[in-house]
């Protein structure tokens, strides 16, 4: 017989999650609103949208004029980042995983124990000296380089313990079909570890994707510029013109809301995966 789930318990619930989505909503629904005014009626008016026959609609159009080749160059190192991170910490996490070698203990914590090492502000003038020794000034494939050594130990922590949880007898298998490394790669881990490396993707697509400190130092053309130091220009120099501001910030998270509409499928099945398998 099921039990039979009481209604008030089912409502306190219903109750809790539609707060928790009108808290997560409220900051989109607030930055909508305030880019169709100007200054004067977000003074009057700052939470709720005004009259359509006063909604400033140049706003956006300044405020795409303004970023949108910026959200270009954001998209071209955000995917080189992913690309180059997911791939060497795939490579990496099978050898890890799958091999017994002399030292394999030590090299993995060692690469874990940099987790605790200080972040990029605290290695800025160290990571600058570096970057321009090696002619990476103002050159979008550093953004791209930095953002996947970034990111590649937590992938590497993740992908290694999944990877371990992959029957030995598929590998096995395909040793005896004469499959090589990258075969096996292809063919066994990329298809079972689908979910998860999604979910890695989303997660280091989003960091790149906000990453303000590396642009602003290294890039000096304006033309080079990602959307975090681009939104910056909107800001103005003695007055802010929060219609024009938050509009740039609409559109410029506009590309992070498709990515994770289209991805949620996966991200959500990934954190699922990760979390049986732990």
């Amino acid at each position: 017989m099921a039990m039979k789930v009481s209604k008030p318990r089912e409502f306190v619930k219903h109750l809790i999650v539609c707060g928790v989505l009108c808290f997560s909503l409220f900051p989109l629904y607030l930055m909508i609103t305030i880019s169709f005014k100007d200054n004067t009626q977000f003074q009057v008016n700052p939470f709720f949208p005004d009259s359509p026959t006063t909604w400033k609609f140049h706003n956006w159009v300044k405020g795409w004029g303004t970023i949108h080749n910026y959200i270009a160059n954001s998209i071209v190192t955000s995917f080189g980042a992913v690309a180059l991170c997911l791939t060497a910490a795939i490579l990496t996490s099978y050898v890890l995983a799958r091999y017994r070698f002399p030292g394999r203990s030590i090299v993995y914590y060692v690469m874990i124990g940099t987790m605790f090492l200080p972040g990029t502000p605290a290695t800025l003038v160290t990571l600058f000296t570096l970057c321009k020794d090696l002619g990476m000034i103002n050159k979008l494939y550093a953004l791209s380089l930095i953002g996947a050594v970034g990111g590649q130990v937590v992938c590497v922590f993740i992908l290694r313990q999944f990877i371990e949880e992959i029957p030995k007898e598929l590998f096995e298998s395909a040793q005896i079909d004469g499959a090589g490394h990258l075969q096996q790669i292809w063919n066994i881990i990329l298809p079972m570890s689908g979910s998860v490396l999604a979910t890695l993707a989303i997660m280091q697509f989003i960091h790149n994707w906000n990453n303000l400190l590396m642009p602003l130092i290294l890039m000096r053309d304006d033309q080079l510029l990602t959307i975090p130091v681009g939104l910056m220009r909107l800001e103005g120099e003695y007055v802010k013109q929060w219609g024009e501001l938050m509009a740039g910030y609409t559109i410029g998270s506009i590309p992070l809301i498709v990515l994770f509409l289209f991805t949620m499928r996966y991200f959500v099945k990934g954190i699922s995966a990760g979390a049986v398998k732990g």
